[in-house]
């Protein structure tokens, strides 16, 4: 699929086709169109053609929906900048980028921080708003950048500092023909803006959101844009636009599961994708069993431009019962193979260094390039992938290696846990030792000597977290998955506070 065309075919949807709805209000096609085509003709006459790079705060509004359309269909490249941050952070956020044009909404042209983050750079900035585009900074054109590059997305940041990762055009097409011959038809719209709306309920500056925006507008669908994810929110919008395929992180899923929505408010729900975070095995047979819906866990990055590999609803039905904690297989086009440290293939069920080949995660316009992820993994007989967890993340305690999702699993198998993580912290006598922290179900009860008890039962002495702090809520950022810096923050802070131990 080119991106271009697929863009190109909005301009053929009818000026009162129903494009984005958020909060309650419909916008038409004609009001999306005119904000785009203001943006591409500022862009343009300030010398952005081509090749430029545009550093946008891309918050969940239909003001970014227009922005991502001029950019992308003008062969420019989207630098995405996270609303979700302190000013301060954004703006070092981004001087850093080293653009020369930036979109922004009101509110950050009035924090100082911002505007002397646009003046160092010397760039020309654009105020965005409703369907106003106001000049605010005026710079200096620059030179095109790398014109195959689509967007510069920062990775989550969940397990160590964010790096910006370029996707180029060439991986996004990959990835919609990947997602195209993974679900066996055309995704597309037989008339432009028709059809069931594509609920977002996540940040669009993050690649669960991202993709799922960028797919709906590849295939000319309508979209229903949450600015932020509400199991009230989330029920309004299945219950109005009635959709059969859906995404969620687990968190969210979770918090469906526990609000006990009635069976039939979800019935037009075929299946649920999911899989910007570990997926408990035991929440998918509870979803499954209440409301008889399959979670379909998929497996990516934002380095592949979205999923490389999943569940598909046949796999689900004839295999999920054997394949518990699997991430499904790879989807058409893709090459999966475990590796030990030195690159040599590992045989079936052996876990090592997972490798992917494929032409949205390649550099190499054929696909046949392998790509060392960060994850540890095995693969079965049948092809079957399960993630073990990081290698960035294993924790050496004592010469013993403790996979972090390993101990999280079985915190997680205590009724009073809703979820789990775990970090290593530094030990003067081990190297490295993992601490535990917990969030509570609703009116659960329980101490963190507890719940090292009840990893005795499940784990090796060595894997028995020394730490378990119970906290009113672990720290989630864009995506709903728990922020493991931030963890390992709040965790230092606590250690600093014995008294703030008491109980844990």
């Amino acid at each position: 699929m080119n991106l271009t065309e697929a863009l190109d075919r909005l301009w053929q949807a009818d000026d009162d086709a129903r494009t984005v709805q958020y909060r309650g209000r419909w916008y038409a096609w004609s009001e999306i169109r005119s904000l785009t085509e203001q943006l591409d003709n500022a862009l343009t006459a300030a010398g952005c053609g081509a090749g430029g790079r545009v550093a946008v705060v891309l918050g969940n509004r239909p003001e970014s929906v227009a922005v991502l359309i001029a950019v992308l269909r003008g062969g420019r490249t989207l630098v995405t900048l996270s609303p979700l941050q302190p000013p301060a952070r954004l703006a070092a956020d981004l001087a850093a980028t080293g653009v020369r044009y930036v979109l922004a909404p009101q509110q950050l042209w009035d924090e100082p921080a911002f505007t002397e983050a646009v003046a160092g750079l010397g760039a020309t900035g654009w105020r965005v708003d409703g369907t106003e585009v106001e000049r605010r900074a005026a710079g200096q054109s620059a030179e095109p950048g790398d014109g195959r590059v689509a967007i510069e997305m920062l990775t989550s940041g969940t397990t160590g500092p964010p790096k910006r990762i370029p996707l180029t055009r060439r991986q996004l097409e990959a990835a919609l023909a990947a997602a195209t011959a993974y679900g066996g038809k055309s995704a597309a719209a037989p008339v432009p803006l028709s059809g069931a709306a594509t609920i977002v309920p996540i940040p669009i500056v993050h690649i669960g959101g991202m993709w799922a925006l960028i797919t709906s507008l590849a295939n000319a669908r309508p979209i229903a844009l949450l600015d932020r994810f509400t199991v009230e929110a989330w029920h309004a919008a299945v219950l109005e636009h009635r959709p059969v395929l859906v995404g969620l992180p687990p968190p969210a899923i979770r918090a469906v599961l526990e609000a006990d929505l009635p069976r039939e408010d979800l019935s037009s729900i075929r299946a649920i994708n999911s899989g910007t975070a570990p997926v408990d095995p035991a929440m998918v047979d509870q979803f499954h069993e209440k409301y008889g819906i399959p979670i379909l866990i998929v497996y990516g990055a934002t380095e592949f431009s979205g999923a490389v590999a999943g569940w598909s609803i046949k796999d689900f039905r004839e295999r999920w019962g054997t394949r518990h904690g699997s991430v499904g297989r790879a989807f058409p086009g893709v090459r999966l193979r475990i590796v030990d440290e030195d690159g040599n293939e590992l045989p079936t069920g052996r876990t090592g260094r997972l490798q992917v080949s494929a032409p949205q995660a390649s550099s190499a316009a054929d696909g046949t390039e392998w790509v060392t992820t960060s994850d540890l993994a095995h693969l079965d007989a049948d092809g079957f992938l399960y993630i073990d967890g990081r290698a960035d993340d294993v924790i050496v305690r004592g010469g013993f290696k403790v996979a972090p999702d390993t101990v999280a699993r079985a915190l997680r198998t205590h009724p009073a846990v809703r979820d789990a993580a775990v970090v290593g912290r530094p030990d003067k006598r081990l190297g490295q030792v993992p601490v535990a922290a917990v969030e509570l179900r609703g009116g659960a009860t329980v101490t963190g000597e507890e719940l090292r008890a009840h990893c005795r039962d499940a784990l090796t002495p060595y894997e028995v977290p020394t730490v378990v702090h119970v906290l009113d809520a672990l720290p989630r950022g864009a995506a709903l998955k728990v922020d493991r810096q931030q963890l390992i923050s709040l965790i230092e802070k606590r250690e600093r506070s014995p008294e703030s131990l008491a109980g844990n």
